[in-house]
């Protein structure tokens, strides 16, 4: 069998990462960005951080900040009118993953005109070229966007998120600074501190995993489980610097590797409700753990053994599996996670709708236990 690996060319991390961002934009020549941002982190002074830099080394740009959470087709249509009236050579993308998706999408099309509708990117579009290069700058530690091959894009008009995966779209440079990170509030956060578990969780045990994800995979759950507590309800800077790794490395994994079907069920609850991606695969992670525990083999062992569960190699498998969950249901408890979809506005007449989006998702089949349309129907609704 063969495993492919594709990386981004070259990334920057830890506090004050973002001082090199002149240097690589110098570097590559590129004489006119994009700022591909969200109001709030320009309100907040957060992407200000790194156009002050750009002031100061007199780099031309222009900013397009049009991006809202889970950001839609005519989002991404907007950016690419701004980037082609700015002439932009490069994009330079700050944000959690809706900036960072958004700017993906803007970069392929730019390059790639055939694909202007964005609803043809769906799936593994044939681009025949490279994205506008994107330097990616993250203000979140858990979409890892700024590593991944993957970018999600809602389609309003169908009550749809869909899934994005081309090689062509990943980010020549990341910049993970913990320094971006400090402004996040708890909420935030907890829900994309979760969401980087969930990525690295179903990254570990879904069907293309392999020992090189593997690896990847079970440091970013070690990483999470000691520091994502104190990235919430401290605050602590260092916890987020780990939190901001641990993210990069789950996404250095499952871009490669695939998900399973908490993305597959959340992307449904985002589009049709607009939860937040992190909040919504954060509500349903340890019940779909719960679910395909017995299809995981030893695995579920090995997230409780760097999870920290005493005595783990002592006890019988389904013990193991059960302390598994049981620290991921406790962790998720104590960074504030809602324990229910129904606090998230989901109705229960919508369940069977989204369900069959959920079965259709790309994420979908990538999970260890194959599922049905009636097993996603009971899934949502014991989460009521």
């Amino acid at each position: 069998m063969v495993n492919r690996m594709i990386l981004n060319e070259t990334s920057y991390f830890g506090k004050g990462a973002i001082q090199e961002i002149v240097g690589e934009i110098k570097k590559r020549q590129f004489n006119k960005i994009l700022v591909v941002t969200d109001k709030d982190l320009i309100k907040f002074k957060v992407a200000t951080k790194v156009t002050d830099l750009l002031d100061g080394a007199s780099i031309d740009y222009e900013i397009y900040d049009g991006i809202v959470p889970n950001p839609t087709i005519a989002d991404v249509k907007a950016g690419v009118l701004a980037a082609k009236k700015a002439k932009a050579n490069a994009i330079v993308a700050i944000g959690g993953g809706s900036p960072i998706d958004t700017a993906k999408a803007i970069g392929i099309i730019v390059e790639n005109p055939e694909f202007s509708d964005v609803l043809s990117l769906e799936g593994v579009a044939d681009t025949k070229k490279p994205s506008l290069p994107i330097l990616a700058v993250s203000t979140t530690s858990g979409t890892a966007a700024e590593v991944t091959i993957n970018y999600v894009i809602t389609d309003e008009n169908s009550h749809r998120k869909f899934v994005c995966v081309d090689p062509h779209d990943i980010p020549i440079v990341a910049f993970v600074d913990s320094d971006m990170m400090m402004g996040m509030p708890k909420a935030l956060a907890a829900a994309t501190g979760m969401d980087a578990m969930t990525h690295a969780i179903e990254g570990y045990i879904t069907k293309g995993a392999w020992e090189l994800t593997d690896m990847l995979h079970l440091k970013a759950i070690e990483i999470i489980g000691r520091s994502l507590k104190n990235s919430v309800l401290d605050k602590a800077q260092a916890a987020r610097e780990e939190m901001a790794l641990a993210q990069y490395i789950a996404g250095m994994g499952f871009s490669n590797v695939g998900l399973g079907l908490v993305h597959g069920m959340a992307h449904p609850l985002s589009a049709w409700y607009n939860i937040p991606h992190g909040v919504a695969c954060a509500s349903l992670l340890p019940t779909i753990m719960k679910f395909n525990k017995d299809f995981t083999g030893e695995k579920y062992r090995d997230i409780a053994r760097v999870l920290g569960v005493e005595n783990v190699d002592l006890i019988s498998l389904e013990a193991a599996r059960n302390n598994a969950c049981q620290a991921i249901d406790d962790l998720s408890k104590a960074v504030g996670i809602p324990a229910t979809i129904s606090e998230l506005g989901v109705k229960v007449e919508d369940i069977p709708q989204i369900a069959e989006d959920a079965l259709r998702d790309v994420c979908t089949p990538g999970n260890p236990r194959d599922t049905t349309l009636e097993e996603i129907i009971e899934l949502y609704q014991s989460l009521l």
